[in-house]
């Protein structure tokens, strides 16, 4: 039974750091039907507390999801796009008290927590937090800003750019507004 318990709580810590919770936020006297085309804003963008490699990676992803979505790359864009990024270390103690469990009828010594096999798990991890916001072009004015948050994994170069494609994704997967409201 050890194993089970031992196993699902590995489960859900593995699943919660797999996850990237998205919150959005926009300007709601918007029309953003008008945006068709899109560029990147260097100078925000150059602000990012991340290495050239990883602002490559952010960048890449970016244009690949608003592409798919039907925006155009565009030396006179309609909307510039910029991101910033904050990271944190976390720490998860889950803690697991064994008790009651036991092997056929009658009483044994882990009844009621005769003998208390308490299980810690302590999972430490960084938590990174991308920013992607939608500036109007010719008002300068911030339009949409999507945030999402989750673990970062920092295994190997291929789960990193697999990290930030579900990063990007998660996140432009929002934009327009309209899709939140369907």
């Amino acid at each position: 039974m050890k194993k089970v318990i031992i196993l699902t709580w590995s489960i859900i810590v593995f699943a919660s750091c797999n996850t990237v919770k998205v919150v959005t936020d926009y300007d709601t006297a918007i029309d953003f039907n008008q945006y068709k085309t899109f560029a990147f804003y260097k100078t925000g963008i150059d602000k990012a507390a991340i290495s050239t490699l990883d602002k490559k990676r952010v960048l890449r992803a970016l244009e690949a999801e608003l592409v798919a979505q039907g925006f155009t790359k565009s030396n006179n864009p309609d909307m510039l796009v910029s991101f910033f990024t904050k990271s944190r270390r976390k720490v998860n103690v889950n803690q697991n008290n064994n008790f009651g469990w036991g092997w056929g009828w009658g009483w044994n010594p882990w009844m009621w927590g005769g003998l208390n096999n308490n299980n810690i798990n302590i999972n430490e991890y960084t938590e990174g937090t991308l920013f992607v916001d939608f500036i109007d072009k010719d008002k300068k004015e911030l339009i949409w800003q999507g945030i999402g948050t989750g673990a970062l994994k920092i295994d190997n170069v291929e789960k990193k750019e697999e990290r930030i494609q579900l990063f990007v994704k998660e996140i432009v997967s929002k934009f327009p507004p309209e899709k939140d409201d369907k």
